[in-house]
C-alpha cells in the first residue's frame, strides 16, 4: 500500500505554519491522508529552542511524530503510518484511518519560472506539484495558514485551503454578542404566567414561554422605547427564566469609582462587572468604547471599596515586538511599562483628585500600592488566590494560551477579558480562531460567565467622527 493506492482518500499536504499553529492538526483530518514534506521537519527543527508558543508547538509536533514512529520499520514509514482514531471514528478495519506520509526520495518538478529560488515555500509548492502528478487520480490539497504561499500555490494550479479546525465559527457575525432586544409587544405576550417580586432591593420577574429556550444566563435583555427596560438573566430552566432588573449607573449617584455609564451596553458591562456570581468576563468593542476605564474602575471599586479583591492584576500580550521583554533594563512590572500605556492613560482619569498635588500623589500611591502589572511570559505555573486579573487585547491570544491563563484562577479570583477582535497582530490569528472569540463562545452557556459587546465609541467627539470616516 502506498500514495498511489488510496485513491479513495484526500491526500493534504501540511505546511509548517500549521503544526506550529496546532500540534494536533495530525489527527484531525479524519480518514483522510497526511504528507509532510522534509522541509516542513527542517523548519520544525529549526523552531524547536526556546521558551514561545511556537517553540513549545514544534517540540510538541516532534513528539507525536517520534510516538507515530517508534515501533515502525522503513517498509512501515513508505506504505504510510496508521494515524490514531479520534472519537468520532465508529472504528473498522484499517483502511478507515488516516495515515501519514513523509517525503522519503526526491520528488523533482519543474515549478514556472515566475517562481525562481530555492526558498522553503516553493520547495514545499514543488513537492505538492510532483504529488499531483505521481497521484494525479487523487485530491492532493496543501494546507497552510500562509495567505502568500495559498495564493503562490493558487497561481500555478494547486489546490489549496487553509487550516479550519480550529475555528470557533464560521463567521465572526455569528459571535454571541451578550444581549438580546425584546420586541415592543413581549410584556403583552408573557402577561398571563408571569410573577414578580421584589428581594433585597432588586426586582426579579419569572418568565414562561418559548422565546426564552435561547436565552442564555447573565445574558443582558432590553427593550427600547418610551419605557425602556434593562434586566439580566439570572437562572434558565428550560422554557422558565428568571430575569433580574440592572443596576442603572447612568446616573452619578450610583457611579462605580467616578465613572457613570454613558450607553446601555457600558451600564451592562459595569453590572456583569460588579456582580460577585460572576467569575468570567469578557468585552468586547473598538477603541474609545470604554473597556479598559469601565473593566479598572469596577476592579478599584471592589479592592478599595467592598474589600472583595485583594488587589487587581494587569497583564497583556507583548505584541508587536512579541519576543522576550528580557531585554529590557529593570524589573518585571518596569518591563511591561511600554506596553502599559492604557492603563497608566485610564488611571489619569480615575485619579483626578480635588486634594491638588499632594492629594493626587497619594492617591497615585495608594492605587499603585494595588495594582500589579505581570507579564504573560511568567504565568505559567502561577495560582492567583483572591484577585481581579483583568487581560488587555486578548484578541491576540491563541485559544491555548487563553486556556493557560484562565486555569491560572484560584478561589475568589475573577478575570476580565478585554479585547477588539478586528484588531489582531498575531501572525496567522483570524477572527474566528482567536482566543477571544473561543472563550467567549464556550464561556456563554457557563451560569458564572458573561459576555458583552460594547458598540458605541465614548472617547470624544473627534475620536468618533474619525472612526466612521476614516
Amino acid at each position: 500500500m502506498g500514495i498511489r493506492s488510496r485513491s479513495d482518500k484526500k491526500l493534504f499536504v501540511l505546511d509548517t505554519n500549521v503544526l506550529m499553529h496546532d500540534p494536533a492538526a495530525l489527527f484531525r483530518f479524519a480518514e483522510h491522508d497526511i504528507f509532510i514534506p522534509m522541509v516542513v521537519l527542517e523548519e520544525l527543527d529549526r523552531a524547536k529552542k526556546g521558551t514561545s508558543e511556537v517553540a513549545r508547538n514544534s517540540r510538541q509536533v516532534s513528539r507525536f511524530l517520534d510516538e507515530l514512529m517508534s515501533s515502525a520499520s522503513k517498509q512501515d514509514i513508505d506504505s504510510g503510518l496508521p494515524l490514531p482514531r479520534t472519537q468520532r471514528d465508529s472504528g473498522g478495519p484499517d483502511s478507515n484511518c488516516g495515515h501519514l506520509f513523509f517525503q522519503t526520495q526526491l520528488q523533482p518538478a519543474e515549478l514556472p519560472h515566475t517562481l525562481p529560488g530555492n526558498t522553503p515555500d516553493n520547495n514545499i509548492l514543488g513537492t505538492v506539484l510532483a504529488l499531483s502528478e505521481m497521484a494525479s487520480q487523487r485530491h492532493v490539497s496543501l494546507v497552510s495558514k500562509d495567505i502568500n504561499l495559498r495564493i503562490k500555490a493558487t497561481v500555478i494550479g494547486l489546490h489549496t485551503e487553509d487550516y479550519h479546525n480550529d475555528q470557533t465559527l464560521d463567521d465572526v457575525n455569528l459571535l454571541y454578542s451578550g444581549e438580546l432586544g425584546l420586541n415592543g409587544d413581549f410584556w403583552e405576550t408573557h402577561s398571563k404566567e408571569m410573577e414578580s417580586w421584589q428581594e433585597e432591593g432588586r426586582t426579579y420577574y419569572r418568565i414562561v414561554g418559548p422565546g426564552t429556550a435561547d436565552w442564555y444566563v447573565n445574558q443582558c435583555l432590553y427593550i427600547e422605547g418610551d419605557q425602556p427596560f434593562e434586566a439580566v438573566v439570572r437562572k434558565k430552566d428550560g422554557n422558565d427564566a428568571i430575569i433580574e432588573i440592572v443596576q442603572d449607573y447612568r446616573s452619578s449617584k450610583h457611579a462605580v469609582w467616578g465613572i457613570s455609564a454613558r450607553n446601555r451596553e457600558q451600564n451592562f458591562a459595569l453590572n456583569l462587572l460588579t456582580d460577585p456570581t460572576i467569575d468570567f468576563v469578557s468585552l468586547l468593542g473598538t477603541a474609545g468604547t470604554g473597556k479598559t476605564l469601565l473593566a479598572l474602575a469596577a476592579g478599584l471599586a471592589q479592592v478599595l471599596d467592598q474589600n472583595r479583591f485583594r488587589e487587581i492584576i494587569m497583564t497583556r500580550i507583548t505584541v508587536p515586538v512579541g519576543e522576550d521583554i528580557g531585554f529590557l533594563p529593570g524589573t518585571e512590572e518596569e518591563k511591561m511599562t511600554p506596553w502599559m500605556g492604557a492603563l497608566m492613560d485610564n488611571l489619569e482619569v480615575l485619579t483626578q483628585t480635588d486634594g491638588g498635588t499632594w492629594g493626587r500623589a497619594a492617591t497615585d500611591d495608594l492605587l499603585r500600592s494595588r495594582i500589579r502589572i505581570h507579564s504573560l511570559n511568567f504565568m505559567r505555573g502561577r495560582t492567583f488566590l483572591n484577585k481581579y486579573i483583568i487581560l488587555d487585547e486578548a484578541q491576540n491570544l491563541t485559544p491555548k494560551q487563553m486556556k493557560t491563563l484562565i486555569t491560572r484562577a484560584g478561589p475568589e479570583t475573577k478575570i476580565v477579558c478585554l479585547g477588539n477582535i478586528a484588531q489582531i497582530d498575531t501572525p496567522y490569528l483570524t477572527e474566528t480562531t482567536s482566543g477571544l472569540t473561543y472563550v467567549v463562545d464556550r464561556f456563554k452557556h457557563w451560569p458564572h460567565g458573561g459576555h458583552i459587546t460594547l458598540l458605541r465609541g465614548e472617547r470624544s467627539r473627534l475620536a468618533e467622527f474619525a472612526s466612521e470616516t476614516l
